[in-house]
């Protein structure tokens, strides 16, 4: 079911519900049921799938641990007869065989979610040089299902394996307590992709009805909504109009048209991540927060430290850090000092983690040549952030330029998002060329505009809508602007209980009239990152 359905909206109301109704040691199994209608109402397929992968790593986890047992009731049987060459060889064959468990487990869920998104894309790519060398092509009759969540659960479940074998957690003995873990609907389509341990204990956890909890959780929902049905579905109609016929326009105003998707994107994602956090708030849990004012960054860097928090939290614990900080990479900065000098060196294992790191995000946003490129190049630009900052420390002393100075830091925040949008717009216009060709438009055509109306051409609806539209992003600003310094829904709970009432009746009424109009005129559409 969409998570912005009226379904969706009935669901989660019987699932609060039950949940506080149970014995509060009962609120997991709840929980646990409606994961099961959440995925059935998906499919069989999408059910059975996650269910793979849940015993999959599970069994690999309890392996694991029974091997790790086994160890240490061989080395107390042995007791001082074991020299330490003995220890370490005992050591290292239990550690070989807990590797090969998890390599295991890795491989064969990793590969799934291969062989799921990516076999069209190889096969198209086979298809190509088979046709360039003179061969007759390669036809793809594959019809795959891309399983509900599979990219997000996948991940969530891998990391549990990792932190398992690197022994940072506990293995979970109880199957159905995982499953639930591996499986908690309200994060399975478009994340946040939680570790074990930050979310287990919630779930797990009896939690009593919180008023507060209540009350900020709804109207987060209803900020969520607002941000879907009204602001995501006008600006995706601009974004349409313009993917659709960017030839047409001049280059102003296709920027100004990749502008509207940058807004559009982040109404779409933040949108439904209000949704669900206000949900869970409202059952007493709290998911891992995916933004942090995103826009307001000052490098392509720190944006991804506020966009997509934990899908970057992810690739930073279990594969940057992994190959930034092992043996090999080492082995290469040193081997490099000499030559190329310290700064290089130094760099040299993050750049390599890095191209490895945004080669890997490309394709997990999309099997494509143009998301491959566009993860690549937010991947070039960290990177050459990263070598040339001694020469940026040195050109902003030699112009006497603060960090503090409030123009510098809106050069800075302008700067990164106008790159920000290049860049996220490339592969969404209809593939790697069409991107292209949308940049090129930008750059190359210097007509213009002669009135409001051509400048905004992309616009296809009234001026009612229009102007609703834009209201929106300037609440979406003025929100942003106070999360600064004050949290809203706090400072709202906060209000006297009239007050509070009326800006709750207002938002809703907000929600379901305009907000359900706009529904039945543009419709909406589903939300952007449950494609990825």
């Amino acid at each position: 079911m969409s998570i912005k359905s009226l379904a969706f909206v009935l669901f989660a109301l019987v699932t609060v519900t039950v949940y506080f109704c149970v014995p509060k040691k009962y609120q997991w199994i709840v929980l646990l049921v409606a994961n099961a209608v959440f995925y059935f109402d998906a499919g069989l397929a999408a059910a059975l799938c996650v269910l793979f992968t849940a015993t999959s790593i599970y069994t690999a986890t309890i392996v694991m641990e029974r091997i790790t047992s086994k160890r240490k009731a061989h080395i107390e049987r042995a007791g001082d007869s074991l020299t330490k060459e003995d220890k370490r060889a005992l050591n290292k064959k239990y550690r070989m065989k807990r590797k090969a468990v998890m390599i295991a487990a890795l491989l064969l869920n990793i590969g799934i979610l291969c062989v799921v998104k990516y076999t069209h894309f190889v096969l198209a790519q086979v298809d190509s040089l088979s046709i360039l060398f003179g061969g007759d092509g390669v036809k793809d009759n594959l019809n795959i299902i891309v399983p509900l969540g599979i990219s997000f659960y996948t991940f969530q479940s891998v990391g549990y394996l990792l932190d398992v074998y690197w022994e940072k957690v506990a293995p979970q003995r109880n199957y159905f307590k995982f499953l639930l873990f591996v499986s908690f609907f309200a994060q399975m389509t478009q994340g946040p992709i939680s570790d074990y341990e930050s979310l287990s204990t919630q779930l797990y956890s009896e939690h009593k009805f919180s008023y507060e909890n209540y009350s900020c959780g709804i109207r987060r929902m209803m900020w969520g909504f607002a941000k879907k049905l009204i602001i995501a579905s006008l600006f995706g109609t601009y974004t349409d109009a313009l993917f659709a016929n960017y030839e047409s326009y001049t280059g102003i105003t296709a920027l100004l048209g990749a502008f509207c998707y940058s807004v559009e994107i982040y109404a779409d994602f933040s949108g439904y991540m209000d949704i669900v956090c206000g949900m869970c708030q409202v059952l007493g849990i709290r998911l891992k927060e995916n933004f942090l004012r995103p826009y307001f960054s000052k490098s392509i860097a720190e944006y991804w430290r506020r966009w997509h928090i934990s899908l970057g939290d992810w690739f930073k614990n279990y594969l940057y850090y992994p190959i930034g900080m092992s043996d090999w990479s080492r082995k290469i900065a040193k081997n490099t000092r000499k030559k190329f000098g310290a700064h290089f060196s130094n760099t040299l294992p993050a750049t390599i983690a890095l191209l490895i790191v945004w080669t890997a995000t490309g394709l997990w946003h999309g099997a494509s040549w143009g998301y491959v490129v566009w993860g690549l190049l937010n991947g070039v630009f960290i990177i050459v952030s990263m070598w040339l900052a001694p020469l940026y420390t040195a050109i902003k002393t030699k112009l006497k330029i603060k960090d503090s100075s409030k123009w510098f830091r809106c050069f800075q925040v302008l700067r990164t998002f106008f790159l920000v949008t290049l860049i996220k717009v490339l592969p969404e216009v209809g593939g790697l060329k069409a991107g292209l060709g949308l940049w090129k438009q930008i750059f190359t055509d210097h007509r213009i505009p002669h009135s409001f109306k051509e400048l905004f051409a992309f616009v296809t609806v009234d001026n009612k809508w229009f102007a609703i539209s834009l209201l929106g992003v300037a609440a979406m600003l003025a929100v942003s602007l106070i999360e600064r310094k004050h949290n809203v829904g706090k400072l709202i709970y906060k209000l006297p209980f009239a007050v509070k009432i009326a800006v709750t009746a207002v938002g809703l009424l907000i929600v379901t009239v305009i907000g359900g109009w706009a529904f039945c005129d543009f419709g909406g559409g589903g939300f952007l990152y449950a494609g990825f």
